[in-house]
């Protein structure tokens, strides 16, 4: 594309000048008015980051427009590109406004304006330019536009402090092969950093490799419990309880979600930019093999569900990776009395305990990985139905008060 726009050239555009680079890696030598990111955010792999590199390329009045389409139109836009009608384009991103919304506050920006365009993209004479200039901006119909446009102001937000202090739960069973690898992977980032491995009646020598890897790691503060309940919730609130860390956080042991994305959870919480720290599976592609097609839909299904039920938006409520500060956990289980101990997987605990105390709650876009050691504990329609038990209990206990 830029080949072709330098062929174009002409002496009038002595002053019109082309660059090309990864935006998820460059830092930009000169600042500007206007950035346009023109359908490009749904096929970057890590957004949060290339916002973060577009700081480098803001000064105090330059303002962000983003474009992008919306997700129910991606059946029509792979057909015209079936037939040759539309540009090919990979895979790309499952990107709301406010997840744009959301990734934007994480690297410093915030809205100025958000807009929606185009009923009719294919030209037809007369009548593509009457819909889209007259129908398309009004009320209800609006929602069907094909295209988003967001504009972004960057914002002076001060730097996370590093010297917080992090402890890191990492809740397993029958985990061995995934002990060493979470160890090797988890980057340095704050304070002081304890991982506390919660162990839940392993029979595969997962607790023999957690000493195995605390021996070889003396430089490391790693603590292994023993867990005597049973599920996840019961090993995350055990780990919860002993820890010394003044940021909690929860990575699960199989590394679906990966642990080099600790980080953004910490700069999230210790900037501010939110109060309780969700993970959410739900913007990026995943592996092929790490999500069901059932347990997406039921993984959208609860994310609309306990946005309804909490008044904050959420896309992916069942994400294993929380984090929170330490003073504010102990809030929610001082409380934990109002809701009761309902939960086995933790998920809902959390995140009601977190609305009860009128927390922010923000989620932090993941990358979605394969299982590669090991199998999965989760039952579609079993645990599927619990969830929906509990949805119902907290409706009793939220929206009729």
């Amino acid at each position: 594309m830029i080949r072709a726009a330098e062929s174009r050239r002409t002496d009038a555009d002595e002053n019109l000048h082309f660059e090309q680079g990864d935006v998820e890696s460059i830092t930009f030598r000169e600042k500007f008015d206007f950035i346009v990111i023109s359908d490009v955010l749904g096929c970057l792999s890590d957004i949060q980051q290339a916002m973060e590199n577009l700081r480098s390329a803001c000064h105090e009045r330059t303002r962000i427009v983003i474009s992008y389409h919306r997700i129910m139109w991606d059946p029509a836009l792979r057909a015209a590109q079936a037939f040759g009608l539309k540009m090919p384009q990979p895979h790309t991103n499952w990107l709301s406004s406010s997840d744009i919304v959301t990734l934007g506050r994480l690297a410093g920006f915030e809205v100025v304006r958000m807009s929606r365009f185009m009923l009719a993209p294919k030209y037809l004479p007369v009548l593509s330019n009457f819909l889209n200039r007259f129908i398309a901006p009004l009320p209800g119909i609006n929602a069907l536009c094909m295209l988003r446009f967001v504009v972004l102001r960057p914002v002076n937000d001060p730097a996370p402090p590093q010297d917080l202090s992090t402890t890191i739960i990492v809740p397993c069973r029958n985990e061995r092969g995934n002990i060493r690898e979470c160890i090797q992977r988890i980057p340095g980032f704050g304070g002081h950093q304890e991982i506390i491995f919660v162990d839940g009646h392993s029979t595969d020598g997962t607790v023999k490799e957690i000493e195995r890897v605390i021996a070889e790691n003396p430089d490391q503060d790693i603590k292994l419990l023993a867990q005597e309940g049973t599920g996840k919730g019961n090993a995350v609130r055990l780990g919860f309880a002993k820890a010394t860390g003044d940021i909690l956080m929860i990575l699960d042991a199989d590394l679906t979600v990966p642990p080099e994305d600790l980080p953004k959870f910490y700069n999230a919480i210790a900037s501010k930019k939110g109060e309780f720290i969700n993970g959410s599976r739900l913007v990026y592609p995943m592996e092929r093999q790490a999500m069901r097609f059932l347990n997406i839909l039921g993984n959208k299904f609860f994310g609309m569900v306990l946005s309804w039920l909490l008044d904050q938006r959420l896309k992916d409520t069942l994400c294993g990776t929380k984090v929170l500060r330490r003073g504010d956990y102990e809030r929610i289980a001082a409380n934990r009395a109002y809701f009761g101990e309902f939960d086995p997987f933790g998920d809902f605990d959390l995140l009601f305990g977190a609305a009860k105390q009128n927390m922010k709650i923000l989620e932090v876009p993941i990358r979605y990985r394969d299982r590669t050691y090991g199998t999965t504990s989760i039952s579609r329609f079993t645990h599927g139905w619990l969830l929906l038990r509990m949805s119902l209990f907290a409706f009793s206990k939220i929206k009729k008060q």
